[in-house]
């Protein structure tokens, strides 16, 4: 799965996956040499999948809200242009906990809100307490913070943040970089009314520890998380949260960079604000 106020602030938040390793061509490297692809039997993959499998359970406690009356406009064979082109609003301007807000009390301005919230839940700030409860308020209606936060107590436990490769704390051990980013792919509303929506958001996620001899590297995943949005105190909240895998693309041939490029690049590159 956190804070200033400054309009930038949504770049600190970020979100595991799957391989088909060979063996390094450096030494001591878990990094260099390997090539992201399909699957591996080794013991940081099972790990991660556990990891991820614990997070869906946590998260995924309400109910999914809205139906499916929006697929009567899937073409069958490939999106409506409108689902795919940019909408031309502005992104918003504001924060609140260091979270994009004030979102257009439409569609698209859901659509922005469930990606937004969807970085900052799958953020490395969602395994500090403090942080967690930050971001909860932000982005949950009011009625179901105290919920939200029950279950992902129960969830981000010492023994979770050590599957994970943290300390007890939830902070990353000395000489290592945690990485959790969630980066949004694209949107779509399946429900859509000026005072609710249910919306999906197609995400690519990164999550591990970046260093020398990590025995959790930093690994990709796919994921769908579906939303149901309440308009409240003017703006968009989240009343539920679901997740499932996919849609995943064939891996590529990549080479995976080093842990030091890894951690370098998480450190250079902030992230967006997302506007439909």
């Amino acid at each position: 799965m956190s804070l200033g106020d400054d309009n930038e602030a949504s770049g600190g938040y970020g979100g595991t996956g799957q391989t088909r390793t060979r063996l390094p061509d450096r030494g001591g490297d878990v990094y260099g040499g390997a090539r992201r692809g399909g699957r591996s039997s080794s013991r940081s993959l099972v790990t991660v999948v556990g990891v991820v499998v614990l997070l869906i359970a946590a998260i995924a406690f309400a109910n999914r809200g809205g139906d499916d009356s929006a697929s009567s406009k899937d073409t069958g064979n490939k999106p409506d242009t409108a689902s795919t082109a940019a909408s031309g609003n502005k992104p918003v301007k504001s924060t609140t906990g260091g979270i994009p807000s004030g979102f257009r009390q439409d569609q698209t301005g859901a659509e922005s809100a469930a990606a937004n919230y969807a970085v900052a839940l799958g953020s490395a700030e969602m395994f500090n307490k403090s942080q967690r409860d930050a971001i909860l308020q932000a982005i949950i209606t009011p009625s179901r913070v105290s919920d939200f936060e029950t279950k992902l107590d129960q969830a981000y436990t010492a023994d979770f943040n050590k599957n994970v490769g943290l300390n007890d704390d939830g902070t990353a051990p000395s000489g290592y970089t945690f990485v959790s980013r969630t980066s949004p792919v694209g949107t779509k509303a399946t429900t859509a009314s000026s005072n609710s929506a249910t919306v999906e958001v197609w995400c690519s996620g990164l999550l591990g520890l970046a260093g020398e001899n990590s025995t959790n590297p930093v690994t990709n995943s796919w994921f769908t998380i579906t939303m149901q949005l309440q308009w409240i105190d003017g703006d968009w909240k989240i009343v539920t949260h679901s997740q499932k895998e996919g849609p995943a693309p064939v891996p590529g041939d990549d080479r995976a960079s080093s842990a030091d490029d890894m951690a370098k690049a998480v450190e250079e590159y902030g992230g967006f604000t997302y506007a439909r």
